[in-house]
């Protein structure tokens, strides 16, 4: 008689500022490799987010539906002290390029030293999304292009609000 399966849950922490194709394409797969996937919407004031973490939790509602394995939350404070209160210790992050992996290899680094029990693991976007940013996203909607190749309904609808 096999054993049961494990429950494997992980937090996916990020600003979501907006929420764009390459994120929900990270959310999806990750529901293929762990049971659940916990989406972390941070406030980052430091980064100056153009909606607040109401809108982006709404936005990312509206963007994945409902989805057993996705629950969305808000994340105050540190990613650590939040993985402990839920007692995950899985982290996923999205890696586009190169680029992107000296700033994660630090975070990952510097969160491991904060609570060893969390590893981190890297997802890379869907080919399609590489290039997207959510800084990205907010120039085209600031002058008025066509979003729909980069954003879901719910973020587009809310970034014409905004812009």
């Amino acid at each position: 008689m096999p054993r049961a399966m494990k429950e494997n849950r992980a937090i996916y922490p990020g600003t979501f500022d907006p929420v764009h194709f390459g994120h929900i394409d990270v959310i999806l797969r990750s529901t293929q490799i762990f049971s659940s996937v916990v989406v972390a919407v941070a406030a980052s004031r430091g980064k100056g987010p153009l909606f607040g973490v109401d809108q982006r939790l709404q936005m990312l509602r509206e963007s994945i539906g409902e989805n057993p394995a996705v629950s969305i939350v808000p994340l105050e404070g540190l990613l650590v002290d939040f993985a402990r209160e839920l007692g995950v210790f899985t982290v996923i992050r999205g890696l586009r390029a190169v680029s992107d992996f000296e700033f994660e290899f630090q975070m990952a680094l510097m969160n491991r030293k904060l609570e060893p029990r969390l590893e981190t693991v890297y997802l890379t976007p869907k080919e399609d999304y590489t290039y997207l940013s959510s800084r990205i996203v907010k120039e085209v909607a600031r002058f008025g292009g066509d979003l729909s190749q980069f954003v879901p309904p719910a973020a587009a609808r809310m970034l014409l609000e905004k812009t």
